[in-house]
Parts: structure tokens; sequence; C-alpha cells
């Protein structure tokens, strides 16, 4: 037996033997021979390669005031705000709200399914903390265009999904087209293209939507604004037109408008219409400066559920005057 070999089945073993039998690693370390620290790498292991799949049933279905409060306010169908150290910092938050939110999707996705994922920042830090699920044809898609003047490969977008493809053994589907064309009448001629309507219609279809809300300030910066994606004639246009945040590089305003937005007549997003008329739309959120996107985005109904850190969700509600204390 080969040294992976070897480490999968003891795994297996000391998962067992923890999970199903009630052992404690004392236990375990004792009739297998093992030091106790072998026995906590054995089950560190076996969650984090998808051997184990934890789940917390709540059988009364709590939910904490706060994100009782959010959920009723906006008529969402679920709220999950992260408990995370508020000293820390937004760096530490969106690592925890990135963990919460890879745990969460595979209690979510299912087989034959379609995930449509926005990539950035946010969506970035989800991948990197991804649980292996073995799931049969799950195909994922990319809504919007990656490339840039200055790095037109499609790489950093073509690397998130593929931590998807690669922990749900899924199908993807990239969409190797600017993030922003120069011109109009060249995205509306691509867009007759069979090829590229392949993709849009699988967007359309898609069982669920992941996705971030870009802000031009996050304590975190979201990548579109910080990695030349915009000219500065582009962020000019976006204060002019008072721009709050986007979604798949979809521009909008406090008031949830956006199809007059000029710039989003040249951005490869989707509109914004299909996350309001979607199954499951998981925005995933932490940062307050995302607090004035993501209120827009709440009061226009551009998402189902919402993830987000719990600072951001404290100061949102103060911000829109929201009372989490308010009695169930």
């Amino acid at each position: 037996m080969n040294t992976e070999n070897r480490l999968y089945q003891e795994a297996i073993r000391v998962a067992t033997m923890y999970y199903y039998q009630g052992l404690t690693t004392e236990v375990i370390a004792r009739e297998m021979e093992f030091s106790r620290p072998k026995v906590s790498r054995l089950l560190n292991y076996a969650r984090q390669n998808g051997l184990v799949e934890i789940r917390i049933v709540d059988v009364h279905q709590a939910v904490s005031p706060l994100a009782r409060e959010i959920r009723d306010r906006f008529g969402l169908k679920e709220v999950h705000v992260v408990p995370v150290p508020e000293l820390m910092g937004e760096h530490v938050w969106l690592e925890r709200v990135g963990r919460f939110s890879a745990n969460y999707l595979n209690g979510v996705l299912s087989d034959d399914q379609v995930l449509a994922i926005a990539w950035g920042t946010t969506i970035s830090e989800i991948a990197a903390n991804l649980i292996p699920k073995r799931l049969a044809d799950l195909k994922i898609v990319q809504l919007n265009g990656s490339g840039n003047t200055f790095n037109p490969d499609n790489r950093y977008a073509a690397n998130i999904l593929q931590h998807f493809a690669e922990c749900y053994q899924a199908n993807v589907m990239l969409f190797p087209v600017p993030t922003f064309f120069d011109y109009q009448e060249t995205k509306d001629s691509m867009w007759r293209e069979r090829s590229v309507r392949r993709i849009i219609e699988l967007q359309e279809k898609a069982d669920v939507y992941l996705y971030s809300i870009g802000a031009v300030d996050a304590g975190v910066p979201s990548h579109v604004y910080s990695q030349g994606y915009l000219e500065p004639e582009d962020l000019n246009e976006l204060q002019r037109e008072g721009v709050v945040g986007d979604l798949a590089t979809v521009f909008f305003r406090s008031d949830g408008s956006w199809e007059d937005i000029p710039l989003n007549r040249r951005a490869s997003g989707p509109p914004l219409t299909m996350y309001r008329d979607a199954k499951r739309a998981i925005c995933v959120v932490s940062g307050r400066a995302k607090i004035p996107g993501l209120l827009a985005a709440l009061q226009a109904r551009y998402m189902t559920e919402l993830i987000i850190d719990e600072p951001t969700a404290r100061e949102m509600c103060r911000r829109s005057g929201c009372n989490e204390e308010t009695p169930s």
C-alpha cells in the first residue's frame, strides 16, 4: 500500500472511531498505537479532503435577532450572520466568511445542478476554503468576463473556477471575453455568436448563483477596482452616475437602477434582473465599505440569501434603521 492510500485508510478509520463510535482522541491513539497529535492530524485530513461532512442541524430553526431582522426587513429566504472577532480587522472577517460560505455550499449544491459564479476577491476566498464533495453532473459557469488591457488571459477568474471544479468534480464553462469591451458594438456582435450564446443560456438557467458586491474603497480591495480593469475616465463616470456597487461588474446606484449607466452597455456581466428572478441567489459580503452597495442590492431584491460578517451586519442595520432586538 502506497503512502497516500495508507493515509486515506488511516483517516477513514480514525474518523469512523471518532464520529461514529464516539471515542476520544486519547482512546483512538491507544487502540491504533498512534500519538494523539497524529490522530488529530488524521481527523483534520479527513475534514479537509471531504471524507467527513459536518452539518449543524438546528432542530428549533433558531435565527439570531440580527439575522431575523435583516431577513424579514428585506424579504430574504435566508440570512447567515458569521461571528468574527471585530478587533482583528476586515482581512480576518473575510477569511471567516469565506470559510463559512465554503462549508455552507456543500449543503446547498447537489447533483445535476448549474452553479453560476461571479469571480472576485470574496469568491476567491471561498474557493480557497472549499471542502471536496463529489457531485454528479454539476456544471459551473462563469458569470462575467475577466480579461482586461493588462491581463487578457482570463487567468484570475479561471483559477477561481478551477478550484470549484476540482472540489466538486464538476464541468466548468469559462467566459473568455473582456470584463469591459471598448465598444458596445463589439459586445453586441459577440453576444450574437453561438459559442457566447451557449454560455449566456447556461447562466440564465443556473440553479444557484454565487457572488459578492464590488466596492471601490473596500478594506480588502475588490479585484476589479484594484487590478486595472477600469480606466480613470471609467471611475470618473461611475462617480458622476452615483454608483454604489456592482454585481459581476454591472454597476448600480443607491436606488438599484442600472440600465442607463453607460459603462454597463460595455460590461460583460448579466442583467441585474437575473438575480431577482433566480431560484437561489447567494450574496456573500464582508467589510463595511460594501454597505451602501449591499443596502441598494437588498432594496432592489438582487439576492435571495445573504451571508455576512457580524460587524458589517450590525453597521448596516444601524444605517438602515433596523432594530435587531425586535422579538420574534
